[in-house]
């Protein structure tokens, strides 16, 4: 079959990361002695200077690590909480009906630095400073512009030179948007990085998890954190809708935050058993879906055929309507898995799957059809998997560059995850002070034969559930290569109500990718799908991760699809 890059094989270690530099960025690591979650953290610095339009400090990062030593799979929680002054009540006097996806008022406490900062004190070698290094360097000494970065800047130059000083000043040097290839700087980023390894520095000598503590205070409950609060509790900002509001975090948000280490969500399907992040996640909706698949003969159905993509598409739009009817986050609300996950009631909705007739209706409190949401990218990915064989999925994303302004002191702007609250009482993602919204972010692990195997995920919003189960469909059921599955073509619906402001319910469309035969999308017509076509490579930036089970090897595979490109390296 096809495909646009190798496979990447290494013995001692291989990541894929959503940048050629934050894939560098970690194999540096390795030859300092690092392991596979001290690249893995490094990437994600990374990442954080080289993608500001899909990533920052300011936003979240979930993953999934597996540790030989532990013998488990475990989540970080990688997601921030609400203010405790983000009540539906406050919301409810100013006529607010949905929290902006632009702004300050839907920022939530930033938790990406603690999530990295807890997977590297809990299961790496090297010091803060050894895994920050590249990225202080990225940012302090430059990087240069590559197209998709550009296009970001040239579509927010004017807000950002009428609204948003702070970030014109470093993205738009002189008020232009800069050229492919030229150099660009966050000197404000790199100084918050040196700080944060400073006070790593300097308790140094109560052992490398306390040194590393020493800089989470710092972010949570010092100076940072003075300097993000200052700025975003008295600098309202206007979002798309007009209105001028400030952010309701307050120190007591941030001091009381902490990243937690918790057991993931799992399925079983053919002979691989799946992890997954929480129901804060959107994570469950792959397992649901995997769990309503193993009834259909995939192999026999034949790859990308009528009756395949049906099916794919009819068990993702129950999979999807659980999700908004049950999912959030499970210290608040009580998600019944043992339920969604039984046989009984998966023969249940299997039985609802009519072979010949697309279901466009209302799945569960889905309203009238609107414009169907596109992705543009806003995320990003990383995956790696060292010679011990410890595995690391994260997918950092949230606190971008084109829905808040950059604080000048710290260089990364806030997040606006709040928006993916529902302001309904009733609903399980219901706002509420410290509870996380239900996010698309979903980084996935997997073991096959009882044996750890792949770790893989993707950009993309809703649709990463999507993206990422057809990959891993086209590697279990139709033996693709990691490479092979991640470029086959690809397709998704729209039959779900958006995470994201403005929240808009799909109308039951199919987008499918060129590659994917005519004939194949005239039968799905008959059946009643709605087809919209789009490019080649349009769908998602998978990245994946596996050991090999006959030769042991680590291969390495990334998307070159997308608005950027994945690439994956080995050591």
């Amino acid at each position: 079959m096809y495909t646009t890059r190798p496979i990447v094989t290494g013995r001692t270690g291989v990541i894929a990361a959503g940048h050629h530099l934050a894939t560098s960025a970690g194999l540096k690591m390795f030859s300092l002695g690092g392991n596979a979650v001290d690249a893995g953290v490094a990437a994600g610095f990374a990442l954080a200077v080289l993608k500001p339009h899909e990533n920052g400090l300011g936003g979240e990062c979930p993953m999934l690590i597996y540790s030989p030593a532990e013998g488990r799979p475990v989540a970080v929680n990688g997601q921030g909480t609400a203010p405790k002054a983000a009540t539906l009540q406050w919301f409810r006097e100013r006529g607010i009906t949905l929290i902006p996806g632009d702004g300050l008022l839907g920022a939530t406490v930033p938790a990406m630095f603690g999530s990295y900062a807890t997977a590297l004190a809990r299961y790496g070698r090297l010091t803060l400073r050894e895994v920050l290094a590249p990225a202080i360097e990225l940012a302090g000494r430059g990087y240069p512009v590559y197209g998709a970065l550009h296009n970001a800047l040239a579509g927010n130059r004017e807000r950002f030179l009428n609204e948003w000083s702070s970030t014109a000043e470093v993205y738009l040097p002189d008020g232009q948007v800069p050229a492919v290839g030229t150099v660009l700087r966050n000197p404000a980023l790199a100084n918050t990085f040196q700080r944060l390894a400073e006070a790593e520095d300097t308790a140094r000598g109560q052992g490398r998890e306390a040194a590393i503590r020493s800089a989470v205070d710092l972010f949570y409950r010092g100076e940072i954190a003075d300097q993000f609060l200052d700025f975003a509790r008295n600098t309202p900002v206007h979002d798309a809708g007009g209105e001028a509001h400030a952010a309701l975090l307050d120190r007591e948000d941030f001091a009381g935050f902490e990243t937690k280490v918790v057991a993931p969500v799992a399925a079983d399907y053919r002979d691989c058993r799946v992890f997954k992040c929480g129901p804060w996640t959107q994570g469950p909706v792959f397992l649901q879906q995997l769990r309503l698949l193993e009834g259909f003969p995939l192999r026999e159905l034949g790859h990308n055929t009528p009756d395949y993509i049906h099916a794919v598409i009819e068990c993702a739009k129950l999979a999807f309507a659980d999700r908004e009817r049950y999912y959030g986050d499970p210290e608040f609300v009580n998600v019944p898995f043992d339920r969604l996950f039984s046989d009984e009631y998966t023969r249940a909705q299997h039985a609802r799957i009519d072979p010949n007739l697309a279901n466009n209706g209302p799945l569960w409190n889905q309203p009238g059809a609107e414009a169907p949401p596109v992705y543009t990218g806003d995320t990003t990915h990383l995956d790696v998997i060292d010679g011990d064989g410890l595995m690391m999925s994260a997918t950092p994303s949230g606190g971008w560059i084109p829905s808040s302004p950059v604080i000048p002191e710290l260089g990364f702007p806030p997040g606006t995850r709040a928006q993916c609250f529902s302001l309904r009482e009733d609903h399980p993602n219901g706002l509420r002070p410290g509870k996380r919204p239900r996010i698309t972010l979903t980084p996935s692990l997997a073991f096959r034969g009882g044996k750890p195997w792949i770790v893989f995920g993707t950009p993309g919003g809703d649709m990463q559930d999507q993206w990422t189960l057809q990959f891993f469909l086209n590697a279990v059921d139709f033996g693709m290569d990691p490479q092979a599955a991640i470029d086959a073509p690809s397709f998704h619906t729209n039959h779900f109500i958006n995470s994201f402001y403005p929240k808009n319910p799909g109308d039951g469309t199919v987008f499918s990718e060129e590659g994917i035969p005519a004939e194949t999308l005239r039968e799905l017509q008959a059946r009643g799908h709605r087809i919209h076509l789009l490019p080649a490579n349009s769908n998602g930036e998978v990245c994946a991760v596996a050991i090999n089970p006959a030769t042991g090897l680590r291969e390495g595979a990334a998307s070159s699809k997308g608005s950027g490109q994945a690439y994956a390296a080995g050591w």
